[in-house]
């Protein structure tokens, strides 16, 4: 009696979608394994089939058919062999049925159990910060040994996302958001340039649905206006390169709702004012060329289209020799159409656009796979291994899988790629922790810079330091990489603690006449007044037992302080004030205002000091300045 004959007939009717399916993986896959493999990966699918063979989807479907897809995403648009192939099919039996990896194990062999372990979810009686946070650090150790079990983590979760609509709408909120912040990064920086475009409109469809229902019809009414002028544009440069000998494959390309609606929120557009909702593909077809050769086909063309077309200035972006970090390459330029129109043309090879798609897999050679995975594996390594909270280790992913890069420079002309929005206080310490822990100043294209100014694509960068500059607590809010904020982070919490905090209010220095109050409901918690802080006054007369004598002794740290000098204005008289607070006293100047009524000047200076024993001697030195008449502690 066959098989097929004992299921229901409403199991019956789906009998045939499902070795239709599975036949297509197997047809796939035919053309790159040996018969045997192949038998293995045909075994595998058997397996998950009798697996799962009493369970459904939320769809209704026989669940059969996810493992399937799964697969068929592994094989046909990721193109990986056939243990990744097996360990698709295979990727829920663990987590969802009687069988262990042991069991994988025995059948298809260590390989396959490694991928299906690591991709099946573990279960805790208590998890570390939650249980999706622990399986994405599980997920991401994985990463440091084998890119391929994210590889499958991607298909699974992409073909969970093309069939997110059967879900609740609590459950699609939790899905596409751990897709926007989790799974649309690490497909981005693994070169997966569709697939990471793909997981992050499904997420945007099922987050934002008006929105993106909304968009989606913008973007589609804007594409049947632009149609027949965007026609003629193509053939224009189809046919301007076909005259030089050039055959080229040109195609419009609109993109879609989340890289709009994304575009709209940087520039504070609305969509009909949105510049370059589209742009226009040249491929050209060059097998086994070099590099090297496709670049002078590339400049070879944008010459030839810059002849016939008006350039705009400056509208070039060339992603050949500075490829992103993804591994993107192509060479953006923007072209002014017979209509009037400044349109963006993207000039690429075949194989940089095949590159794009498989991004970590385009090159399978063991070296390459390796050179990925050791561009992230140190980062992702301290990442996962931080105590931090679930939020906090979300915000390190994205922080360090899902910027866009922009590439810098050193003075050597050395690249740097960077997140979109780094700071100098990012390159410092991309070049070394040493250069990032002392960096006083820098020069951006030879001009003068804060150590937290931003970055844009191409500058040159020069940090200069200083042995006496040490991390500060406002730098971290001046950094996006991970790597800059774990190493201030570090300096900072190595620093000896206090054992108290100060009044936000009278701000006490030390050396000044102080009080501690221990908090009524935390006997750990004490904070510094002066002593004729009203706070404090106000504290001495409810909580009297609590005050307690607090040893605030000067440190490293230094204190702003504002100071006003009135005086009689005469010549040098500034230069004197400065001299006296540079050169004297070895102190820096945060800043200088002077005002001038009637030969009186007023003189506010901000400076930093250690204590207020420091303080007062500035203030006697500047006091003892001729024509100086009185100098005051500014209190707010």
């Amino acid at each position: 009696m066959n098989k097929e004959s004992a299921v229901n007939p409403e199991e019956k009717d789906y009998a045939a979608i499902i070795e239709e399916r599975a036949q297509k993986v197997f047809d796939i896959m035919s053309a790159r394994t040996t018969p045997g493999q192949l038998n293995r990966i045909k075994e595998a699918f058997r397996l998950a089939r009798k697996a799962h063979r009493n369970q459904k989807r939320k769809t209704g479907e026989p669940y059969i058919l996810h493992p399937i897809a799964v697969a068929t995403i592994v094989a046909d648009e990721l193109m990986l062999d056939a243990n990744p192939v097996m360990a698709a099919f295979l990727h829920d039996v663990v987590e969802d049925t009687n069988y262990t990896i042991e069991d994988i194990r025995d059948m298809f062999g260590p390989d396959v159990a490694f991928l299906v372990k690591v991709v099946t979810k573990q279960k805790k009686d208590k998890y570390q910060s939650t249980k999706q946070v622990d399986n994405f650090r599980q997920m991401l150790l994985s990463f440091q040994y084998d890119i391929r079990a994210m590889l499958i983590k991607l298909a699974d979760r992409l073909h969970n996302m093309r069939t997110l609509s059967s879900m609740r709408p609590d459950k699609q909120m939790k899905i596409a958001g751990e897709t926007d912040y989790f799974y649309a990064p690490l497909a981005n920086r693994l070169g997966l340039y569709h697939v990471k475009t793909e997981l992050e409109n499904l997420s945007f469809r099922f987050r934002c649905p008006h929105e993106y229902d909304e968009l989606n019809t913008l973007i589609r009414n804007d594409e049947e206006m632009q149609r027949e002028r965007l026609a003629r544009f193509c053939e224009d440069l189809r046919s301007t390169l076909l005259d030089e000998g050039i055959m080229t494959e040109v195609r419009v390309e609109y993109r879609a709702p989340y890289s709009v609606w994304r575009k709209m929120a940087k520039f504070g557009d609305d969509f009909n004012h949105l510049k370059y909702r589209h742009f226009t593909d040249v491929v050209f077809g060059m097998p086994g060329a070099t590099p090297a050769q496709e670049k002078e086909m590339v400049l070879r063309i944008y010459s030839i289209l810059t002849s016939r077309f008006k350039e705009k200035p400056g509208g070039i972006t060339n992603y050949i020799d500075s490829p992103k970090e993804n591994g993107y390459q192509s060479f953006h330029v923007k072209l002014l159409a017979d209509f009037g129109r400044w349109q963006e043309v993207h000039i690429s090879s075949c194989r940089m656009i095949r590159d794009s798609q498989l991004g970590c897999v385009a090159d399978r050679t063991e070296d390459n796979i390796q050179r990925w995975i050791s561009k992230f594996r140190d980062v992702v390594r301290d990442v996962v291994r931080q105590n931090d909270s679930g939020t906090e280790f979300i915000d390190k992913i994205v922080t360090t899988f899902y910027n866009d890069d922009i590439m810098t420079f050193t003075t050597h002309g050395e690249p740097v790629v960077m997140p979109q929005k780094s700071t100098v206080l990012d390159f410092a310490y991309e070049i070394s922790p040493e250069t990032g822990q002392h960096a006083r100043y820098a020069r951006i294209n030879n001009f003068l810079a804060s150590v937290k100014a931003r970055l844009h694509r191409g500058d040159v960068v020069e940090v200069f330091t200083d042995p006496e500059v040490e991390p500060r607590e406002d730098w971290l809010e001046s950094c996006v990489t991970y790597k800059a904020k774990k190493a201030i982070s570090d300096y900072l919490a190595e620093r000896p603690k206090r054992d108290f905090v100060r009044c936000p209010i009278c701000n006490p220095i030390p050396d000044e006449e102080v009080v501690g109050f221990r908090d009524p409901c935390d006997d750990t918690l004490v904070t510094v007044h002066k002593r004729d802080c009203p706070s404090a006054i106000r504290l001495a007369s409810q909580w009297g037992d609590n005050i307690v004598s607090v040893d605030y002794q000067p440190d490293a740290t230094l204190y702003p302080q504002t100071i006003v000098v009135t005086a009689v204005d005469r010549y040098h008289l500034f230069i004197d004030l400065v001299e006296c607070i540079t050169e004297r006293l070895g102190l820096s100047i945060d800043s200088f205002n002077t005002e001038t009524v009637d030969s009186i000047v007023t003189c506010t200076i901000s400076l930093g000091v250690h204590s207020f024993t420091e303080l007062q001697a500035i203030m006697h030195r500047i006091a003892a300045i001729e024509g100086v008449d009185t100098v005051k502690r500014h209190t707010a």
